[in-house]
């Protein structure tokens, strides 16, 4: 545990993760090279994002059954190698029904890439460096986002669709690769013996898994953070920066860097927090919510176009709501045996993509009634205004909302079983902060 060998795999299979988000971002560059080669409604362009995301989320509890069934390995291999035939047959898509296939074949490989290398690090790796490990995970990947917003765009700006598509599976293909000749399960026979023997004991253990609140507190925890920075990045973000907001193609790639890099920034140090407060991982995660809808809010209300600045600002509240959907993944970790590691992160992993597939289609449903309604009244048409952009992004409070009061739910139920089980009573916040402040007071 630790060793060499336990680097030399996180770096190849979190590389395969950066390969992974690269796949799965890059539609979010070619979204009006999307509208231009297929045509097509606001809704209609939303169902590329819509069904990749829906299928990663659908895929997500049978990926962490069968990771706990057959390991790690053999579905970082599958999963990239489904990917690459996504990827090559969007390239050559000559409609939107084929473009569809591409994109849920890159939606069931990246499904089984992130659960899988979270597996990969908790069998290499033992002690506090597990949920900074996994935060670090986090921002590798999110150099696959880099890659798109910028490489990739210049790519498809200067060759094309297919060069470009052709262009991101060959990163998966080298991908594949090093994954089949480097990365192993497991550091010894252990834990492999161990694995479940049937379908039957597998499923018996995301049963388990399921019905713990550890569990359901991670897969909300995900719901809330992750969600409205894929909507962004996924699809929306792109068109609203370019169409609504105004801004040169290329300062609208650029400005998706601002988001990967805060949460670059941001992520190691809530790996650090939440491993030095593990009872206050739930706090952690509310103040990142906090921090990301008073963002949209400003956005949303500021009279007339919201300056550059609040714009940065936004992007930066968005970059951390990434690494902040990491912590329900470390509450899977600490409140499941490690045998159930592979089906619980896959439950918590449904959480933030349910919300995302949900939104991305409600904002295109809403962009399209205004146009609608626009069109019907004698006005002229404008499907991306800043105006029906404010209304489609509303909504986002409604999803997020939703969740924020079932995570509260799931974290009174887990304290509960804590106080029961292990006698560990956790006070809320403001009173353990008003007693560390007069422990701070009390005269030596």
């Amino acid at each position: 545990m630790n060793s060499r060998r336990s680097w030399l795999i996180f770096y190849v299979g979190s590389f395969a993760y950066l390969s992974a988000v690269l796949q799965r971002s890059s539609l979010g560059i070619a979204g009006v090279a999307a509208t231009e080669r297929f045509g097509g409604s606001a809704a209609l362009l939303s169902s590329l994002a819509v069904v990749q995301l829906a299928v990663y989320a659908a895929a997500q509890i049978p990926v962490g059954v069968l990771i706990d069934r057959y390991g790690a390995r053999v579905l970082i291999i599958t999963g990239t190698s489904l990917m690459v035939l996504g990827q090559i047959t969007l390239a050559f898509a000559p409609d939107i029904s084929v473009a569809v296939i591409g994109r849920i074949l890159v939606g069931a490989g990246d499904a089984a890439l992130f659960i899988s290398m979270i597996r990969l690090i908790s069998s290499w790796f033992t002690g506090r460096i597990v949920p900074q490990l996994s935060q670090w995970l986090g921002n590798i990947g999110q150099l696959g986002q880099v890659l798109s917003a910028v490489p990739l765009a210049w790519v498809l700006h200067t060759w094309g669709w297919t060069t470009t598509f052709l262009s991101a599976a060959s990163v998966a293909v080298v991908a594949l690769v090093v994954v089949i000749v480097v990365v192993r399960d497991q550091p010894d026979r252990a834990s492999i013996e161990n694995r479940p023997n049937s379908w039957r004991s597998a499923l018996v253990q995301l049963k388990h898994s399921f019905k713990r609140p550890g569990t359901q507190l991670g897969f909300w925890s995900h719901y809330v953070t992750q969600s409205s920075g894929t909507v962004f990045t996924l699809l929306w973000g792109f068109p609203f920066m370019v169409y609504g907001l105004g801004y040169d193609p290329s300062l609208a790639a650029a400005m998706l860097m601002v988001l990967v890099g805060a949460g670059m920034i941001c992520g190691p140090i809530l790996g650090i927090l939440t491993a030095r407060f593990p009872l206050r991982r739930s706090n952690i995660v509310l103040g990142v919510v906090t921090m990301m809808g008073t963002a949209w809010a400003a956005v949303l209300l500021w009279p007339g176009e919201p300056p550059f600045w609040l714009m940065v600002l936004l992007l930066i509240a968005l970059g951390v709501g990434g690494p902040g959907s990491l912590i329900g993944f470390d509450f899977a970790r600490t409140f499941n045996p490690q045998r159930n590691h592979g089906s619980a992160n896959g439950v918590v992993n449904v959480g933030g993509f349910t919300a995302s597939f949900v939104m991305v289609y409600l904002i295109g449903l809403l962009l399209d009634l205004q146009e609608s309604w626009r069109v019907a009244g004698g006005a002229e048409s404008d499907l991306y205004s800043l105006s029906s952009f404010r209304v489609a992004f509303s909504v986002q409070f409604l999803v997020v909302g939703i969740g924020v009061v079932f995570l509260l739910r799931a974290r009174t139920r887990t304290r509960t079983k804590l106080s029961r089980d292990e006698g560990l009573e956790v006070a809320p916040l403001w009173v353990a902060v008003a007693r560390a402040w007069r422990r701070r007071q009390r005269p030596e």
